[in-house]
């Protein structure tokens, strides 16, 4: 009886080793969030890359009408997700996945030259911690409120690694992006109880490579840093999906 008691506890534990190890395998959803001055088309390539190594990849369209409304759309696409997710966000979507960031599916968060705020803080305050690049066209707010870049300088001051005419697709397809949204604060940063990783692009002129460093420095997220534009997911998309899936990978082992 004794050796049929060990044998059927050496199998359940073999089974909870199982199980584990299928968890850790388990978290193969990620959603990506689009910053300002782009839409959802710009994940393109990453999502390439993120599919064909199994991953169910959703992408937020987000509104840019406010901080609140883009959560929203994020929270959706959560809401929607079969099981532990990865939720990624580029450049202003830094300041959503933060929000947003606190969805009980949300495994771990990915910045990819993204801002990462802390509560009460804003994008506004850390876009203006730095001198920004010569080539930053982003522009004030016009007379509805509404924030965008300097056509004549979209390809070298956000895009300037991708080619011309993919730059001139990218800035037709943007968003109109409010103001109000970036100088709204956060009110609970996710990062303070996720784990978080993080792309720098060291050639970004539209968030400075300075101010990503000292963003993720504050919040020892883990970073990488990727020789590439403000869209370093379109020019280096394999480099950036590397971390994603090294942040699936980190957290399904935990």
């Amino acid at each position: 009886m004794k050796s049929v008691f060990l044998a059927a506890s050496f199998l359940s534990a073999a089974i909870a080793g199982s199980n584990s190890n299928l968890q850790a395998q388990q978290i193969k959803n990620v959603v990506l969030v689009h910053g300002a001055f782009a839409d959802g088309s710009g994940w393109k390539a990453l999502y390439t890359a993120l599919t064909k190594q199994g991953y169910n990849v959703t992408i937020v369209q987000n509104p840019l009408t406010s901080l609140e409304d883009d959560v929203a759309a994020t929270h959706l696409a959560l809401d929607r997700q079969g099981g532990p997710t990865i939720l990624v966000g580029h450049s202003w979507g830094g300041v959503v996945i933060t929000e947003a960031g606190n969805h009980p599916k949300v495994a771990a968060l990915v910045y990819v030259a993204a801002f990462q705020p802390d509560k009460g803080e804003s994008g506004l305050q850390w876009i203006q911690t730095a001198q920004p690049a010569a080539e930053n066209g982003i522009q004030p707010p016009d007379d509805k409120g509404i924030v965008y870049f300097e056509k004549s300088k979209y390809h070298a001051g956000f895009a300037a690694d991708i080619p011309k005419e993919q730059a001139e697709f990218m800035y037709a397809s943007q968003g109109a992006f409010h103001a109000k949204a970036f100088a709204t604060p956060v009110t609970n940063a996710a990062w303070r109880n996720k784990p978080s990783f993080a792309v720098v692009a060291t050639e970004d002129k539209a968030i400075v490579p300075e101010i990503q460093r000292n963003m993720y420095k504050r919040s020892n997220t883990k970073s990488v840093e990727v020789k590439g534009s403000h869209v370093v997911f379109m020019s280096q998309p394999e480099k950036v999906a590397a971390v994603i899936i090294e942040a699936a990978k980190a957290v399904g082992k935990k």
